[in-house]
């Protein structure tokens, strides 16, 4: 998991900084900085205030309304990744706007340029359905504010096109910043779904791997207890079998953890056979398949053999069970059937969380799996998976 975590940090440096919240200081005046830079076209009113000829009570008006505009401006723009209430917008656009017309009408034409900033920070902060809207109403108000101020209509032409293309551009901008938004958090949502199949496949195999070897544990210590008071040797080899059986299930859990165990239907056949024989059940059990079985209708064969084999030791009070492996052609293919039967009590009728496991990995491959009682005493297991595994996928 931490190698998966590692490839989604990797990945998320792909994703264009402009997408992302400012997670720090550092990041938040980085894009300060960026925003305020679109400012230097603000040089014309703050030229008009030092040098325009107007009295200091106009001067000062005039400076306090361009810092405010200035700074509703950037409260805006600097949070465009955050979802803000639309009213809460629509109020704030509507101020900008009255401080444009206000400031224009009253100091001159060099004012103009702040409906552009209108525009622009429409697109940036309204979703699509309003700011369609609100980009073309902002510069249909710079018309009507550039004829009624002297000399505005020499400006006109400069501001039309900044203000509708740049106030489209935002509309954009704000589009990609979302949709980059939702595919990082689809991706964390993608990360999350498949831990959690990693742990359901691990949770398979720590039961199928434990379930099988502790059974066997117990059996032959049951064995090597009631041989010892009279049969010290038989008890002994019991005892060694139990310390083959624990290093065996170590390593088998050692592989399961780190990803790498695949069992086989040999190494399940044998294991098969010495654990009904241990439990004092005849085993009748096939020959190895002389073909080569792709590697995943393998493995789900194995498992299915080990839970069928484990739940006969250790449920059905069996005397008998009898293993078959045969090649069958149904109308999507061939397809491999490995079936368990035993005599015993047939009480392994309720799913448990082997059968659920094993229904799992049989359907991940396209196989079936079918249990139940056979006959009028004993139970029945059935799993098939397609030969035509590896050429389908």
């Amino acid at each position: 998991m931490a190698l998966k975590q590692d490839d989604a940090d990797r990945a998320d440096r792909g994703f264009p900084e402009i997408a992302k919240r400012p997670e720090n200081r550092r990041q938040q005046a980085v894009k300060a900085l960026w925003i305020s830079i679109w400012l230097f076209y603000l040089s014309a009113p703050v030229t008009d205030l030092i040098s325009g000829g107007h009295a200091l009570g106009p001067r000062l008006l005039g400076g306090l309304g361009l810092a405010a505009f200035v700074a509703w401006y950037l409260v805006l723009v600097f949070r465009t990744a955050r979802q803000m209430p639309v009213r809460r917008v629509l109020l704030s656009l509507a101020v900008l706007a009255a401080q444009a017309t206000v400031l224009s009408l009253t100091l001159g034409r060099e004012w103009l340029v702040l409906f552009v900033y209108v525009a622009i920070s429409s697109g940036a902060a309204l979703p699509a359905e309003y700011s369609r809207w609100t980009v073309p109403g902002t510069t249909a108000l710079l018309a009507v504010t550039a004829n009624a101020v002297p000399g505005g209509s020499a400006y006109l032409a400069g501001l039309l096109i900044p203000a509708l293309m740049g106030g489209f551009a935002m509309v954009g901008v704000r589009a990609m910043i979302r949709t980059t938004i939702e595919l990082r958090e689809a991706r964390a949502t993608v990360a999350q779904l498949a831990a959690n199949e990693e742990r359901l496949r691990m949770a398979r195999d720590l039961h199928d791997l434990l379930g099988h070897s502790l059974s066997l544990i117990t059996l032959k210590s049951e064995l090597a207890g009631r041989m010892l008071p009279g049969q010290p040797e038989a008890a002994a080899r019991q005892v060694a079998d139990i310390e083959r059986v624990s290093r065996q299930a170590l390593v088998d859990v050692r592989e399961a953890v780190s990803g790498y165990r695949r069992p086989t239907l040999p190494g399940e056949l044998a294991g098969a056979r010495t654990a009904l024989t241990a439990a004092g059940v005849v085993a009748d059990l096939p020959a190895e398949p002389a073909e080569e079985l792709p590697e995943e209708a393998e493995s789900a064969l194995a498992w299915s053999l080990r839970e069928a084999v484990t739940n006969v030791v250790r449920h059905s009070g069996a005397k008998r069970c009898r293993v078959t492996l045969e090649t069958r052609q149904t109308l999507d293919g061939p397809v491999l059937e490995l079936t368990v039967t035993d005599d015993g009590s047939g009480g392994q009728g309720t799913p448990g969380n082997g059968l659920t496991g094993l229904t799992e990995r049989l359907t991940a491959i396209g196989g079936t799996l079918s249990a139940g009682p056979a006959g009028r005493t004993g139970f029945a297991l059935t799993a098939r998976v397609p030969l035509a595994l590896g050429s389908g996928s």
